[in-house]
């Protein structure tokens, strides 16, 4: 049996979708039948809420993973997202820099831990929104990076930080680390900034970008608040299409690279 394949999702700045992004894109994956873990490394634990688990439930989280002798199969919890099972987060995660920052090895205790992992088919890592030692941890364990990347006016220009961080774990720590893509979220094709943005992420970064776009949508914005992705919450709605479209697409990226 092949090793996980181990995806983080991924953009220092916040309010881009990535959680979003996580929970719905490992749903969609789950739904196709796979066998998907969500590892929430975000002391928010925003996609523990948004899969249903409560603060009381978190026995073992993360952080446990990280910094204690946890195993993954210790943390790992069952989500009403059949398929879909998650690594829950907990607030502990927030001080996890300062406890690790002078730590033997300290990038690589998440592929430690992952090791070989077989049990899953895919791996999602959902990282904080910032490019501290939690995401590099996670690029260092990750075979690839999936970057949303909101249709904003500055979206490109934090995206070029990014890709430098990249670089630098390639060059010090993993090698094969390569972009998944980059996928534009939050547009609005009524609206000729998102357009424009869409036109130059697309002129500037040309393959990478998917051809999903994830657009504005009232019921994306509700799923959290019910605590379930929104293929459960509103199954026939934009961002349920979307994201079932991102899964095909991700999926046919990974066929033309195996």
């Amino acid at each position: 049996m092949a090793d996980s394949r181990i995806l983080a999702v991924a953009n220092q700045k916040g309010g881009v979708g990535k959680t979003t992004t996580a929970i719905n894109l490992a749903a969609a994956l789950a739904e196709t039948g796979l066998r998907v873990a969500l590892i929430d490394l975000d002391s928010q634990g925003n996609a523990s809420t948004g899969l249903g688990i409560s603060h009381d439930e978190r026995e073992l989280t993360s952080y446990d993973l990280l910094i204690e002798s946890a195993e993954l199969s210790d943390c790992l919890m069952k989500t009403d997202v059949n398929g879909l099972s998650l690594v829950p987060a907990s607030r502990d995660l927030s001080s996890v820099d300062v406890e690790i920052s002078n730590r033997p090895g300290r990038t690589q205790l998440l592929r430690n831990k992952l090791g070989s992992c077989q049990e899953f088919d895919y791996v999602l890592i959902d990282c904080p929104p910032a490019l501290g030692l939690l995401t590099l941890n996670a690029m260092v364990a990750a075979d690839s990076i999936l970057v949303p990347l909101q249709a904003e006016f500055y979206a490109l220009e934090g995206l070029s930080q990014l890709l430098l961080t990249v670089r630098q774990v390639r060059q010090t720590a993993n090698p094969d680390l390569r972009i998944e893509g980059v996928l534009l979220t939050m547009s609005d094709s009524r609206n000729n900034l998102s357009q424009q943005v869409e036109a130059d992420a697309r002129n500037t970064l040309s393959g990478l970008v998917y051809k999903t776009v994830i657009p504005r949508n009232v019921r994306l914005s509700e799923a959290p608040s019910h605590a379930m992705p929104v293929l459960h919450y509103d199954p026939t709605s934009k961002g349920s299409l979307a994201y079932r479209e991102l899964a095909k697409e991700f999926l046919a990226r990974q066929y033309e690279t195996t």
